[in-house]
């Protein structure tokens, strides 16, 4: 069923008015028609069952048929922090983070990032990871659009991490995957949680040292050696299998 986001949408008794950009979609490229459903969401994780009752050049409007759906949402809010990657693979990357429950990714320029954007690079890329993110969240049934927040320096990062309950760290020379098992299944439910994920060469030995004082647990994802396009993913997949029903 197709899953659409109307934060503005407008509410009256039982229907909702959809409009924005969202109108064409549905009406041009779907080509839905009145009586076909769909689940429309708010934003803060309120999910409905509409049908749709009426179509028009710039407005849809629905009406509620199930006011509470239940959550998608992963039960730990995640932050991915990651090193900027070369080429459009952080496209990718946000993509299957979102699909994977991500709350959030900020991409950092860590030591050994090839990439270095200027302001301007910075702000439209950020433009085009919120649009990546908003349509994984559509395809994937979530409640919320994770937020990608501005493309920081490493310093930033960590400081932005210490505010909340959990720091991670996949890297190689890290304990055996039994580690890894007991810090992710001792994480309790409403944590907050941030994963550190280097760029394409690695984290630099002073940013493991500053991820360690900061409280980072350094973590094993296994025996391979993972891309900075699956590493990310991996970290999100494990948790989901530990915390999700």
């Amino acid at each position: 069923m197709y899953h659409f986001f109307a934060p503005d949408g407008t509410e009256n008794d039982g229907f909702l008015t959809i409009t924005g950009p969202d109108v064409k979609h549905i009406t041009r490229v779907l080509r839905l028609e009145e009586g076909d459903r769909i689940v429309i969401s708010d934003n803060q994780d309120r999910n409905r069952l509409c049908e749709i009752a009426a179509c028009g050049p710039d407005f849809v409007r629905v009406r509620i048929l199930e006011e509470e759906l239940p959550s998608s949402e992963m039960n730990r809010r995640v932050i991915l922090f990651q090193g900027l990657p070369k080429g459009d693979k952080m496209d990718y990357i946000i993509s299957r983070s979102v699909e994977l429950g991500a709350a959030g990714l900020v991409p950092v320029e860590m030591a050994r990032s090839v990439v270095k954007l200027d302001p301007k690079k910075k702000e439209n890329r950020r433009e085009r990871w919120q649009a990546k993110a908003e349509s994984a969240a559509k395809q994937s049934g979530r409640g919320v659009i994770p937020e990608i927040g501005a493309v920081c320096g490493f310093a930033e990062a960590v400081r932005q991490a210490r505010d909340l309950d959990v720091i991670l760290v996949p890297y190689e020379s890290a304990e055996k995957m039994a580690y890894t098992r007991e810090v992710l299944s001792g994480i309790p439910a409403g944590a907050s949680v941030g994963i550190f994920i280097g760029p394409e060469g690695g984290f630099a030995p002073e940013e493991i040292e500053s991820l360690e004082q900061a409280g980072g647990k350094i973590l094993t994802l296994g025996p391979r050696i993972l891309r900075t396009e699956a590493a990310g993913a991996a970290v999100l997949a494990m948790a989901a299998l530990l915390w999700e029903d």
